[in-house]
Formats: structure tokens, sequence, C-alpha cells
């Protein structure tokens, strides 16, 4: 008992020694680490930066503001992260839907074709539906909805599509190949060409054999009219 009790009495006593000052000092070992290890990782963001290696250099800049906010490493970082971030969302959008279209140019029945072609984003899967913008050297210039999957569209004749270029409600006539294709080709494929030109987000209402009503949508922002080959200029 007596061991026990000087035991508490020393220890109560370096206890009163310690006084308040004596904390940041025990601190400064810790925080001068973390300022060494900041340092270190703003050499690495910097060079991303040099290397327009955005997702990876905005990925650390986090990392180095999160984890240590007080030190000069982060208040460095903070200089340039809000921007380099804004700028890499952006490019990586522009990215997205410039990959959303596929081009081809090939050889097709007497002539050459060039398609510029993009997908659905609604419906998927086995209901998708394809816009296709083509050229063909014979046969000139054609805008059309392919359905991949179905048994395609309930269209008599002329058929209204109601359609929106970025929520402004236009109307698109289309009809039915005589050929028996499951499509739906427009009738003025210049004017909605133009209109598309400046569309990000399309939407066209279509009456499908094996859907019923369906509004078809089209994310159509990254499409680059320059890699859609041109109709050679008549002579």
């Amino acid at each position: 008992m007596r061991r026990l009790a000087t035991l508490i009495a020393v220890t109560a006593l370096t206890a009163a020694c310690s006084s308040p000052q004596d904390q940041p000092a025990a601190q400064a070992p810790v925080a001068n680490n973390q300022a060494d290890e900041a340092a270190k990782k703003l050499e690495t963001y910097q060079q991303l930066l040099k290397l327009h290696t955005d997702g990876p250099a905005v990925q650390l800049g986090h990392e180095i503001v999160d984890k240590y906010p007080d030190t000069p490493a982060a208040a460095e970082v903070k200089k340039t992260l809000a921007d380099l971030e804004t700028n890499y969302k952006a490019a990586s959008e522009k990215a997205r839907l410039s990959a959303l279209w596929l081009y081809q140019t090939s050889p097709m029945q007497g002539g050459t074709q060039s398609t510029a072609t993009i997908q659905t984003t609604r419906p998927t899967g086995e209901e998708t539906v394809r816009l296709i913008l083509r050229r063909h050297t014979a046969w000139g210039q054609s805008v059309f909805l392919y359905a991949t999957g179905g048994k395609g569209f309930v269209c008599k004749g002329d058929c209204d599509l109601k359609a929106t270029f970025d929520g402004k409600p236009k109307t698109i006539k289309a009809f039915r190949p005589p050929t028996g294709e499951p499509a739906l080709l427009f009738r003025n494929d210049a004017a909605f060409l133009k209109d598309l030109a400046k569309t990000k987000r399309l939407t066209i209402d279509v009456v499908t054999i094996t859907r019923g009503e369906t509004t078809l949508t089209f994310e159509t922002g990254g499409f680059d009219n320059d890699k859609w080959t041109p109709l050679p200029k008549k002579k």
C-alpha cells in the first residue's frame, strides 16, 4: 500500500509540474512532420500540374487540403485547386459526350457512306434506338432513327414526332422506309441538323411496335460535324 501511495504521489507531482506552456512544445514535432509530409505532396501536385494530369492532381490537391489544412502546402494548393477542378470536370464531361458518337466512313452500294451515330440514353438495352446521320455519295444526305432490337415504329404515311431541343418544343416530320427496315426517316434533315448543332439534349416521342408510346433521349452535345465526312461538291 505504501508503494502504491508513493506512485500516486509521484504521478500527481509530475502532473502538477507540467504546465500548459509545455503542451505546444510537445505538439511542435507533430506539426513539423505534417508540414514536411504536405510539402512533399505539394511537389508532386505541382509536377502533375505541369504534366496537365488534371485528374490525379485534383485528387492529390484535395488530400493535401483535407489532411493538412493548416500547412503552407495546403494554402498553396488552394490557390489553384478550385479552378483546376472546374476545368477538369468540364473537360471530362466534354470527353464523355464526345465518346457517345461513333463516326464511320466506308464503301456502300456504288458509293461511299459516312455516318455519325448516337444511341439513346433512354431507353437502354434491347430497346435502344439509334439516331443516324448519313451521307452517301450517290444517295445524298439523310437522317433517321433505327430501332436496334425492336420491330420498328408505328407510323402511317407521314407522322409528326414531338421533339424538344434543350427543352424547346419542335415537330419532326418522318416516315417509314418502303423497304421495311425498322426505321423512321426525317423529311427535313437540313433543318434538323441546324437545330442539332446547338443542342445538348434531344428528346423525340415515338410509338414503337414493342413498347408503344416512348420518349427517346439523346445526349447530343458532343457531336463534331468535322468528323462527319461532307458530300463531294457538285461539279
